[in-house]
Parts: structure tokens; sequence; C-alpha cells
């Protein structure tokens, strides 16, 4: 057993050596894109499973524990970038290339190496497994969407392919759980022994050149590394091994002009051989199931109209279904912050706990349900293949703007949040059309916009419905999606006509087969995405509310202070009895003291600069705040509203407490029009700080960051302007 469970450098340790002493193996799982590396990979770790980067990058490392027997320590499941090839430079693949050979700082070679390849597109993924065959270390090759394959008529004969590619072939089906303790068993057999290599060849005179530069003898290892130094795109830095590469290169020019496309032909040419052996084809319907499917989903007319109709069912959906644990979250930080304001004895402990903390806080967890309903959508249509089928929509819509097709899909994570959607850029070759990408991503509105299109349809346009049963909360939150993407196709149509111009290359995309979505990997989703949600409101955002709480709180006035006793008595003159006016007092003494705060000062600073957009200085407190990160001003707003504060109060939701705020005049410092020019400012505006830190990362230079924060809080402003100042001239309040 210890040999099975041990890696090659600890096997030759003694006979005694326990298996649960040896260092757990590790395991690299590669495959293309939509081959079902996911969902395998989800099924053998389950929730036992981390993301973070790769150092230096921003790719995304997933690492997960898979047990592969009660016996053994769980193995490290690494789980490699989509691929299709080892080929090129880009870092995804290079970062591939780095986990195959060792070069991760902190995690040793593969000791086996898991490719997944989906059946029904055997030969292109199987280009990828000749690669990998390459890297010295056992290979095993799960086989997934078997049933597929079958609906349109192929037939795998596994033990063919196994024979032929001297590699256990093992059949999957991940969502059943099927052919999962086969490939465990595959694996501890293998795990400690060699690498078969491939077996396709190139023409006498490469072999012969690739002989010659085998430093170490005939081996797949050492074939291997000459073939890379002879077909790569540079020479050796090693000035001896440099010229007799450069030699085998002339020979070889001279012998055929086309020389260097010999290794992707040749790898063709033994992938189709073995295929012809190992596939049987029968007769097919004239159309698949998905092909009816894309006749009408990717219809140039019906096709947009259906992706409109996903689009308003989602949000309609997000809006009715996360209502109630919405209510029972708010009621629960209420009674907790009663409690807690309960066990303490009035002062600046208890205000900081229940004003600050509790009432910051709360003020976002309370959205959690919603973002939570958004990942599951978007999960969802990404597991079902629609996603893919949405691109492919906007493709022509992206061109004539001038974008790259392949921009649709970091467009489209930046709905979940603008971060991952800048770093799936670098998918882009072209800088310019990357750089254009990442200048209008923020623009897509993410979840952390959510809250604040929530509070304030919940505020001013909740329970309204058109036609009776479309409720026009979920049309406006679809509207400032609209707003963001229509605004976004303009940004990019100047960019890539003016500082940014250069010709679009055609979207090569591919459209994987429709699936029945797997509940598992949308519930890991789901729980990833919320324990990040919750570590920011942890984090982020109870650090900003205590800061906002200490700068509203501070500096402190005497309640005989100078400083209001003429509003106060004017207003207590206007009260028709001693505990009103004792109310009244109190309120204004809480006003006056958020006034004179360090916070109160700053809104005041720019309230002459935000009031033609229907915004006073609270707003402006608030707005400050949401520079750091979006959602923050849902919990400025409690704090500044301090929110629970009166036991007294009929309410202490914030929505209320936002319906009944009042400007110093007593007229609604809220209305349905400042309400709306607030979404628009949120929808346009740059108000996240990790956005661009993670701009600036990504074009290594302070100048596209700073241009963007300039430029999207011009439109911002510009829109917000017209919105509210428009609204006032056709009568609207």
């Amino acid at each position: 057993m210890s040999s099975v469970l041990e890696s090659p450098s600890l096997k030759a340790s003694a006979k005694n050596v326990k298996p649960l002493q040896a260092r757990p193996l590790v395991i690299a799982l590669g495959g293309n894109p939509n081959a079902g590396k996911t969902t395998l990979f989800n099924a053998l770790t389950g929730l036992r499973q981390k993301v973070a980067n790769y150092p230096g990058v921003t790719v995304e490392r997933k690492e997960g524990a898979w047990s592969l027997n009660a016996g053994a320590p769980p193995a490290r499941l690494i789980d490699l970038p989509g691929l299709y090839s080892l080929d090129a430079a880009s870092i995804d693949e290079q970062i591939a290339r780095d986990v195959l050979t060792g070069k991760i700082p902190n995690l040793p070679a593969p000791d086996v190496i898991v490719a997944v390849v989906d059946a029904t597109n055997l030969e292109r993924n199987l280009y990828l497994v000749t690669q990998l065959l390459e890297y010295g270390r056992p290979v095993i090759i799960a086989l997934t969407m078997v049933d597929l394959a079958e609906k349109r008529g192929l037939e795998i004969d596994e033990k063919q392919l196994a024979e032929s590619f001297g590699v256990p072939v093992i059949p999957v089906t991940a969502h059943q759980r099927l052919g999962i303790d086969a490939l465990s068993s595959a694996v501890l057999k293998a795990a400690g022994g060699k690498g078969k290599g491939a077996g396709w060849r190139l023409s006498d005179s490469s072999e012969r050149e690739l002989m010659a530069l085998m430093e170490g003898g005939e081996d797949y290892v050492n074939r291997h590394a000459a073939l890379r130094e002879l077909y790569g795109e540079e020479l050796p830095s090693d000035e001896e091994r440099a010229r007799a590469v450069k030699s085998a290169r002339e020979r070889l020019a001279q012998a055929n002009a086309n020389w260097w496309q010999e290794p992707l032909l040749a790898r063709y040419d033994w992938i189709e051989n073995i295929s012809s052996k190992a596939v049987r084809k029968h007769a097919t319907p004239s159309m698949t199931t998905t092909e009816r499917i894309d006749y009408i989903l990717t219809h140039k007319f019906f096709g947009p109209l259906i992706l409109i109709a996903v689009m308003l069912l989602v949000f309609q959906t997000i809006f009715s279904w996360a209502t109630l644990p919405m209510d029972l979250i708010d009621k629960g930080f209420g009674r907790l912050g009663d409690a807690v304001g309960g066990m303490l004895a009035p002062g600046l402990l208890r205000d900081l706990l229940v004003d600050g903390i509790i009432a910051g806080v709360g003020g976002v967890v309370v959205f959690l349900p919603q973002i939570l309903l958004l990942f599951f959508f978007i999960a969802i249509l990404e597991d079902t293949g629609y996603m893919a089928r949405a691109a492919f929509l906007m493709d022509r819509l992206m061109r004539g703007v001038g974008l790259h097709g392949k921009a649709f899909m970091p467009l489209l994570s930046s709905f979940a949040c603008a971060i991952p959607g800048i770093m799936a850029t670098r998918t882009i070759e072209n800088p310019k059309d990357r750089i254009a990408t990442i200048m209008i991503a923020p623009f897509m509105s993410c979840s952390a916009r959510l809250p604040v299109y929530t509070l304030m349809i919940a505020a001013f346009f909740s329970g309204r419905k058109l036609f009776g049963f479309l409720s026009i909360g979920a049309l406006m939150i679809m509207a400032m999606y609209l707003l963001g993407i229509a605004v976004a196709i303009c940004v990019a149509w100047v960019l890539k006509r003016t500082i940014l111009k250069a010709p679009t290359p055609p979207l090569v995309l591919e459209l994987p087969p429709y699936r029945v979505p797997n509940f598992l990997t949308i519930l890991q989703m789901m729980l990833s995405r919320a324990m990040l949600f919750l570590k920011r409101a942890g984090t982020v955002i109870l650090a900003i509310s205590i800061i906002l709480w200490a700068l509203a709180t501070f500096p402190r006035i005497s309640p005989a202070s100078p400083a209001s006793p003429s509003s106060l008595s004017s207003q207590s003159s206007s009260q028709d009895s001693t505990d009103s006016q004792d109310s009244e007092s109190e309120t204004d003494l809480h006003g006056e003291q958020l006034r004179q705060s360090y916070a109160g000062r700053a809104g005041r600073l720019i309230e002459p600069v935000i009031k033609p957009l229907g915004f006073d200085w609270k707003m402006g407190v608030a707005l400050i705040s949401s520079f750091a990160a979006r959602e923050t001003l849902v919990s400025t707003l409690s704090v500044i509203y301090n929110v629970g504060n009166d036991e007294e109060s009929s309410s202490n939701s914030l929505v209320n407490a936002v319906r009944d705020a009042k400007k110093e005049d007593g007229t609604p410092a809220w209305t349905p029009l400042v309400a709306l020019s607030m979404m628009v400012f949120f929808v346009l505006a740059m108000q996240c700080m990790s956005t661009v830190a993670i701009v600036r990362r990504e074009t290594n230079s302070w100048r596209w960051p700073l241009f963007m924060i300039a430029y999207m809080t011009v439109l911002a402003y510009i829109a917000s302007f017209i919105t509210y100042q428009g609204g006032r001239l056709l009568g609207f309040s």
C-alpha cells in the first residue's frame, strides 16, 4: 500500500512508513473548456476546496481535497485552467506548464495527471492529451459526456482508446457519481509509476534532428525538451545550444518550407488514426436536440427577444423571491440591536455597537438573499450552456462598436463583480481591445450595486405593478442594467475610434451542448460567493461603518451648545405637548450633532456640487463613503439616519428612515425622482477601490485607472443631472 500512496520521492523510505505519514498525492486536473472539468472537480472535492490566485498573476487557482480511499490522506487536486493546448505563451498555458513541471512555489509536480476528455468532441480534446503525455507524469483519461455521445450516434471503445494511448481510460458521469470509484482506483494504481510518453512521430528527417538534440539520450522527457527547443518561438539561452537548434531549423527549412507546422499535423494524424479505431458512428437524426433548440434561441429575430425575456424573468424573480428572507434578516438585526442596546447603558460604546456596527453591517447583509439568487441564475445559465448562446447573440452588437467578440464573457462576468471580469480580459489577444474592454467593464451593474437599487426601489416603487402582474421594481432594475450596457457600448464605440483604434478580429466561439444543470456545482458557487460577500461585510464594510460612525459622532456637541438653540426653540414652540417637544428636541440635537461632525462638514463642503443632482449633504456623506465600495452607501445611510436609535419609533428599518428623512426646511429629502437620480449615478460612477487596484495591476499603469475614475465620474454626474433636472421640468418629484 505504501508504494501506491507515496510519491516517487518518498518511495525509497523504510517499508514500515505508514500511509498517513506520506506526503499527500498531488493530482492535476486538466482539460478543454466545456469538457465537464468543473463538474468533475466539484464531484471529487465536494465543499473541500479553496480558490485563490497563483503568485504574481491574476490566474485563478482552484484546489481541493480528494479522498481517494479511507486509508490514505486526501490528495491535493489542482484544477488547471481550461486549455485547448499548451503551445502558445498565454498566462493560462504558462501557469499550466509551471504546475506540470513543479515550478509553482509550495506545490510539488503532480504525481498523476487526470485529463478530462469530452466524448462528443474526441479529436479536439485529445490534442491536449498528446501534450500532457509528454511531461513524464502518469496520465489517466476521464471520459465525460458519454451519454451525450451515444445520443449523437457515437460509440466510444474505451479499451481500444486505452490501448492506443497506453493509459487508463475511465468513463465518468460526474453529476451521478458514476465512475468516480474507478477513477480513484486508477489514480492510486498509477501514482509512483512513470509516464508513457506520446506515440506520434515526425518525418524521418525531423526525427533525426530531434535525436541529435536529445542530450540525455532517447527518452520521452528529453524528447519533449528537444521538441520545444526545435519548434519553439525563441532560441535557447545557451549560445552553443542555440547554434545547434538554429542549424537544425535551417536544415529542416531547406527540406520543407512549412517545417514548423509538422508537430501540429503529426499530432492530428495520430489522433485521427486512433479515433478511427475507437469511435463508431451510427445513424443519427437529421437534427440533434441541441440544434433544434439553437434554431430558436440563436435566431436573428427571436434570439435577442428571448435573451431580453430571460433577463427580465431573472430580475423579476430576484426581486420577488428575496422579499421574505430579506425581511427576516432585517428583523433579526433589528432585534439584535435592541438586545445589545438593552444590555448596555447609554453612551458611546452602546452607540458604536448599535448604530455603527450592527446597523451598518446589517444594512448590507440584508441584501444577501438577492445576491445569492443572482449567482444562482448565473450558474444555471452557465451550466445549461445558454451563456455561450448569449455571447453568440451579442457578437454582432459587440463587433458593431469595435469590440472583440471575446469581450462579451468578461463583460458578462462583470455583472457579478468587475474584478473577475477584468481579469478575464487576458483572453483577448489585442492589447487595445483588452484595454477597451477593461475601461467599460465597471459599467456592468455588479452585485454590489444591487443593494442600492433595492433600497431605492423598496422605498419608493415597491408594490407597484404594470399590467397587474409585472413588478415596476423588476423593470427598474432591468432598466439600470440596460442603461449600463448602453453607455458601455457608446463608450466602447468612442474609444475604439479614437485612442484605442484597432481592427477587430472575428469571434471563434464553441457552443457546448445543452445540459441539465448540476445543482451541486450551483450550490458550491452560491456558497463560495456568499462567504466572499460575508467576509467583505465583516471586514471592509465593518471597518467603514466604524469609521463613518466615528466621523458622524465627533467632535461631540453639548446639549446646551450655542450652535443650535434657536433652531431648537423654534421647533419646540410649535409642539402641543411636553413629550413631543422633548422628542423633537432630541431629534434636532441628533441632526445638529451630525451636521457639526467631521462627516457632516465633508458633506456640506460638497453639497453645492451635488445639489443640482437632487442630493443633500447627508447623501453627500454616503456618496463619499461609497467610493471605497458601492454597497457601503447602504450602511452609511443606516449610520447617518441612526436606524434603530429611537426605541419609540414606529419603524426602525432603513426603508422607512429614507422615506421619512427631511431637509432642514422640512421638505422630504428623498423623493422618487431623487431615488432615480441616485440609481443613475450609481450605474455609471466608478465607486470601487478594489476595481481601481485591479485595473492598475492589469494595465501596469496608473494612467488607465485614473482615466477610468475621471471619465466615469463625469458621465455619472451628467446623467444624474439630466435625470433630476429633466424630471423637474416634466413635473415629476
